[in-house]
């Protein structure tokens, strides 16, 4: 009997050991979405598996919030820098367009097109600035469900799969999330999508230590059947200016993570979409503090 205790501890021990490598890998490779079951383990095992399990989504928000900071710490200092290099351009083109020697010559057309490159380049610039300046989160609770179907009622010629329970209520800035929720419509109609599919999962029952009921968010999938995202463009989607469209500013989705983080959820793009999707992203969203 004692022969076959010590045996059992000794592979359990093993056990544990394993599933110690297994998350220390995942984090290494900055894989936050690993988890591990929690079944078949003794309740001091279960908690902590479940701690961990959850630690992944804190540690991964953190991270997507600093990589946010840095960009927008970045961008402000490029946009600064643009707008200094291309407002005497603009100024001096428009100048030599009106002078007579320029007007009829060969060199007009030259000029003309330096003028509008500029004046095209600062507009830009201006425009996300002044988009970028976010006002504070005014935050309060907000029922999902409607929201999602005055979303719906502006893009009827999408076939909408809305799996939102009518009593789901999040702490959110209705107007930013109305936005985030918006890009991400528009984003789908221009990728020829013709079916949206919106479905909310909860925080497992396993979240029972007082910092995640603190910090308890739903996570909300947003999907489509549009073109899907190809694997090497998949790292940059929420980089500032980076886009695959020919007339796209690359602003949306890096703004619509910006709003998601001044309100203190996230926004990502699901490793995995629902069945019937080929994207999907995901919104994490906080609880309202009445729950």
């Amino acid at each position: 009997m004692l022969a076959a205790g010590i045996v059992w501890l000794v592979r359990r021990q093993r056990s544990l050991k394993v599933r110690a490598h297994l998350m220390q890998e995942a984090i290494r490779n900055r894989d936050f979405t690993f988890r591990l079951p929690v079944d078949g383990l003794l309740p001091g095992e279960r908690a902590m598996q479940q701690t961990l399990n959850q630690m992944g989504d804190v540690i991964r928000q953190q991270v997507n919030q600093n990589e946010v900071e840095a960009w927008e710490r970045l961008t402000r200092v490029l946009t600064h820098e643009m707008m200094n290099a291309t407002a005497p351009i603009t100024s001096i083109s428009q100048s030599m367009l009106s002078r007579d020697d320029v007007k009829g010559t060969p060199l007009e057309p030259g000029i003309q097109a330096i003028y509008d490159t500029s004046r095209h380049l600062s507009d830009f610039v201006a425009n996300y600035r002044k988009m970028s300046k976010l006002e504070k989160p005014v935050l309060a609770d907000v029922a999902l469900r409607p929201l999602l179907d005055d979303i719906r009622k502006a893009y009827p010629q999408l076939t909408w799969e809305i799996r939102v329970p009518v009593d789901t209520i999040v702490r959110a800035d209705v107007g930013m999330l109305r936005q985030v929720l918006m890009n991400l419509t528009k984003n789908a109609t221009e990728s020829d999508a013709k079916t949206i599919v919106v479905e909310v999962d909860y925080p497992s029952a396993e979240a029972n230590s007082s910092f995640f009921t603190l910090h308890s968010s739903l996570r909300l999938c947003i999907g489509n059947d549009g073109l899907p995202i190809p694997a090497e463009n998949r790292q940059s989607l929420f980089v500032p200016f980076f886009t695959t469209k020919r007339s796209g500013s690359g602003i949306g989705l890096s703004l619509s993570r910006r709003m998601m983080v001044q309100q203190g959820g996230m926004l990502d793009l699901a490793e995995r979409p629902q069945a019937g999707c080929s994207v999907a992203f995901v919104l994490t969203v906080p609880f309202s503090q009445s729950d």
